[in-house]
């Protein structure tokens, strides 16, 4: 949980993406923010794991 004491939601995002997290982090983070305005509206990236390849995602709507 993270600021309003709201449990985060995993989610993932392409290799394409992920593929950018080594080289260009912030890229990778561009990348994610859009990814998620389109396709999760409201939703926010705020922690990565790498390792799993989960994106946590905060509720804001």
């Amino acid at each position: 949980m993270i600021d309003n004491n709201k449990p985060l939601a995993q989610s993932g995002v392409g290799e394409r993406i992920w593929a950018l997290y080594h080289t260009d982090r912030e890229e990778f983070r561009r990348e994610v923010a859009v990814y998620f305005q389109r396709g999760n509206p409201g939703f926010t990236p705020v922690k990565v794991n790498y390792e799993r390849r989960i994106i946590w995602l905060r509720d804001d709507r």
